[in-house]
C-alpha cells in the first residue's frame, strides 16, 4: 500500500497546522505496508533492535481526533526519533479497492510523550470505522529511516459532532435563514396504506420509529433518535401547505398548536443539501421531560421556542401565532407518538414527486454553505 502525506499539512502557515497539535515534522515519504513490503527507493531499512509498540490504546474520541498511546521496551527509547502512525477506513467487503478517495494516511510524527492526539478533519469522518497500527523509527543522518515492525492492528470508531459542531451547523443555517412566514398546521404525507395500518393495528396512534441515515454523516441523531417526521413549510402565494409530495398522496394535518406550544421544547438537529440549490433543516420537538427530551438536552442545542430562525411559537392576543423559515425546507421530528383524531387525513390533489424525498439522502460533502470544518 502506497500513501503520501502532503508537505502543506506541515507548513506553519498552513490553515490545517493547528489542527495537528501534537503532530509535528509531517514529511512527505514512501512507508511500507504493515506486511513489511518497502519500495527500492522508500529510504527505509528494518532494524529488529528498535522497539516495537505493543498494548495500544485509544482515548479521547472526538468526530475528527483521538489521542493514541502505546507501550514499548524503555531500553530503546533513546533510540527513537519518529512514530509511523498507518490510519485507514476500515476495509468491507464492499470497500473499494482503490483506496485514494479514502486518503488512507501514513502519518509521520516526531517522538513526543504519549498519548500522542491526532487530529484532522482532512483525512477524518464522524462515525466511521477506522484501524490503526504503530512502528518506532530512527531518522539517520542520511535522511534514511529504521523501523521496528508493525504493532498488531486496533479497530476504533469516531464519535458524533458535538453540541460545538452542531453549534457551528446551525450558525450555518442561521445565514440563510431571514424570512419568515406564518403557518397554522403541521402535516405528514404518507400512502393510504401507512394510515389504514394506524388505524387497524395501532388503535389510531402513530407509532415513532428510528431516524435513518439522511443528512450530516456526524449527526448524533440518526439511527438513534425515535420521533415522527412532520412538515410545515407552505407555498408563498397561498399559506397553505404545498399540493405535492414526496411521501404519499395522503396527508395528516394538526393545528400547530397540538405539537409545539410552551409545554415542549425545541432543538436544531441538522443541516444538510442532496447536491441541489435548496437546504434541509431538521429541528425536534420534544414535551417537555419526555425521553425525547431527555436525549436531546445532552446532545442537541436547544431553541428559544419564541426567538429563533427556524421555527417559532410566540403568543399574541392571548393565541398561539406560528412562522417558519422561508428559505429552506424544514423537516420536522416529534418524539412521542401522535393520535390520528388530533387531526384529519385526506388525499393531496398534487403529484408524488419522489426526487424530493430525503429518506437516506445523503449530504454533499463540498457545499460551503451546509458544512463545517470538523470531519464530514
Amino acid at each position: 500500500m502506497e500513501s503520501h502525506l502532503a508537505h502543506s499539512l506541515s507548513s506553519p502557515t498552513s490553515p490545517c497546522n493547528d489542527m495537528l497539535k501534537n503532530i509535528s515534522s509531517l514529511e512527505a515519504i514512501q512507508l511500507c505496508d504493515r506486511e513489511g513490503n518497502k519500495s527500492q527507493d522508500s529510504g527505509i531499512a528494518e532494524m529488529e533492535e528498535l522497539a516495537v509498540p505493543h498494548n495500544i490504546k485509544i482515548s479521547n474520541i472526538t468526530c475528527d481526533s483521538f489521542k493514541i498511546s502505546w507501550s514499548m521496551d524503555p531500553k530503546y527509547k533513546d533510540r527513537i526519533t519518529h512514530y509511523f502512525i498507518d490510519l485507514n477506513k476500515k476495509e468491507t467487503k464492499n470497500s473499494n479497492k482503490f483506496k485514494h478517495k479514502d486518503v488512507p494516511t501514513k502519518l509521520v510524527a516526531k517522538a513526543v510523550p504519549l498519548p500522542m492526539t491526532v487530529r484532522g478533519h482532512w483525512f477524518l469522518s464522524p462515525r466511521t470505522e477506522y484501524t490503526v497500527a504503530v512502528q518506532t523509527a530512527s531518522k539517520q543522518g542520511d535522511g534514511d529511516y529504521t523501523v521496528s515492525d508493525w504493532s498488531e492492528v486496533v479497530e476504533f470508531c469516531t464519535a458524533d459532532y458535538s453540541k460545538v459542531h452542531l453549534t457551528q451547523l446551525m450558525e450555518k443555517a442561521e445565514a440563510i435563514s431571514e424570512r419568515m412566514l406564518r403557518f397554522s398546521v403541521f402535516y405528514r404525507n404518507q400512502h393510504k396504506e401507512y394510515f389504514d395500518y394506524v388505524r387497524e393495528h395501532q388503535g389510531q396512534i402513530m407509532q415513532t420509529s428510528i431516524k435513518d441515515n439522511s443528512g450530516s454523516h456526524g449527526s448524533p441523531i440518526s439511527g438513534k433518535l425515535e420521533g415522527i417526521f412532520f412538515s410545515c413549510n407552505t407555498e408563498f402565494n397561498t399559506g397553505k401547505p404545498p399540493h405535492d409530495s414526496p411521501y404519499g398522496r395522503y396527508r395528516f394535518q394538526i393545528p400547530a398548536s397540538k405539537l409545539f406550544n410552551q409545554n415542549t421544547n425545541l432543538y436544531f438537529g441538522d443541516f444538510y443539501c442532496m447536491y441541489t440549490a435548496y437546504h434541509y433543516i431538521i429541528l425536534v420537538i420534544a414535551p417537555i421531560g419526555s425521553q425525547g427530551d431527555e436525549f436531546c438536552k445532552q446532545r442537541l442545542p436547544q431553541l428559544n421556542i419564541a426567538d429563533n430562525k427556524f421555527l417559532t411559537c410566540t403568543e399574541e392576543d392571548d393565541r398561539l401565532v406560528y412562522h417558519h423559515a422561508q428559505d429552506a425546507i424544514l423537516e420536522i421530528i416529534y418524539t412521542d407518538p401522535v393520535d390520528l383524531s388530533l387531526g384529519s387525513v385526506a388525499e393531496i390533489s398534487g403529484h408524488q414527486l419522489m426526487s424530493l424525498s430525503t429518506a437516506n439522502a445523503k449530504k454533499d460533502p463540498s457545499c460551503k454553505t451546509c458544512n463545517i470544518s470538523a470531519g464530514r
